[in-house]
């Protein structure tokens, strides 16, 4: 399932237009992007968590000319699914 995907189901549930439908799942992704860029965690009950954490510097090599080089310290997404959705698809 893709995005155009979840805004068919969207407007199979609620009707209206496609465009609205479209509107909707772009409006919940951005939710959650811009949460996390502010560094907030985002909880959908049912689902779970969406958040950030903090990936060190490390030290890593070229694969094509073996060179060593230097990993920039990064902030990376994270989810972590809620027991209702682990015991879903079990």
């Amino acid at each position: 399932m893709n995005k155009a995907d979840l805004a068919q189901k969207v407007q199979t549930v609620l009707g209206g237009t496609k465009t609205q439908a479209e509107e909707v799942v772009e409006t919940i992704i951005s939710s959650i992007v811009g949460e996390l860029k502010s560094g907030e965690e985002v909880s959908v009950a049912g689902l779970g968590i969406f958040s950030t954490k903090m990936r060190p510097a490390r030290q890593g090599r070229n694969p094509r000319t073996g060179e060593t080089i230097q990993i920039a310290a990064m902030r990376v997404p994270k989810f972590r699914a809620a027991k209702a959705l682990k015991d879903a698809v079990k």
